[in-house]
């Protein structure tokens, strides 16, 4: 009895220690990673860049809508995982007129245009198809992680700058005055 209750108490502390050692859950990820992007209120930077058809898409072409920028890359494992929210984001958003516009860190277009038609991304898509830090816009908008994402105002503002799928939503909700809670 004395060596069951004995193993009972080392299984108890044993699993107490490790759990304290286990990673945060509830810390906000923006803090790590989306410190340094602009802040609500900045006018957004415009940019020309290519479509996979090669046409040109302007984010001043937008105005007076509310734009969606979603930084990514097929290679980057979190962009895919949150590829499905954002398709979502974009199918319930886009109906409210929402723009919402794919900015790839690919440098191969097969690739790149394989993930677009995996993922069944239904939003615009461009890229420079240049590696993510030589590329003219991410220090444009001070992409230092993806996926990232903006939102910008109807009058070209950035609303918000974040890597959290569901601030994006959140903010959404807001601009828009649609909520289906």
């Amino acid at each position: 009895m004395k060596r069951t209750l004995a193993l009972i108490a080392l299984s108890l502390a044993f699993s107490l220690g490790t759990r304290a050692q286990e990673p945060q859950s509830d810390v906000d990820p923006d803090i790590e990673y989306a410190a340094d992007l602009l802040k609500p209120g900045t006018k957004a930077p415009d940019f020309t860049l290519l479509t996979p058809e090669g046409k040109e898409l302007t984010l001043s072409q937008f105005k007076g809508k509310i734009v969606v920028l979603d930084f990514w890359a097929s290679w980057c494992p979190d962009c895919r995982k949150e590829l499905p929210a954002i398709e979502e984001a974009y199918e319930k958003y886009g109906k409210e007129g929402v723009v919402f516009i794919g900015v790839s860190f690919d440098d191969n277009k097969d690739k790149w245009t394989g993930a677009i038609k995996d993922y069944g991304l239904g939003y615009h898509q461009v890229s420079e198809l240049k590696k993510w830090k030589q590329t003219d816009i991410s220090p444009l908008y001070r992409i230092k992680w993806i996926p990232t994402l903006y939102v910008i105002d109807r009058k070209g503002k950035v609303a918000l700058g974040t890597v959290v799928t569901e601030k994006m939503v959140s903010k959404l909700e807001e601009l828009t005055g649609r909520s289906d809670k």
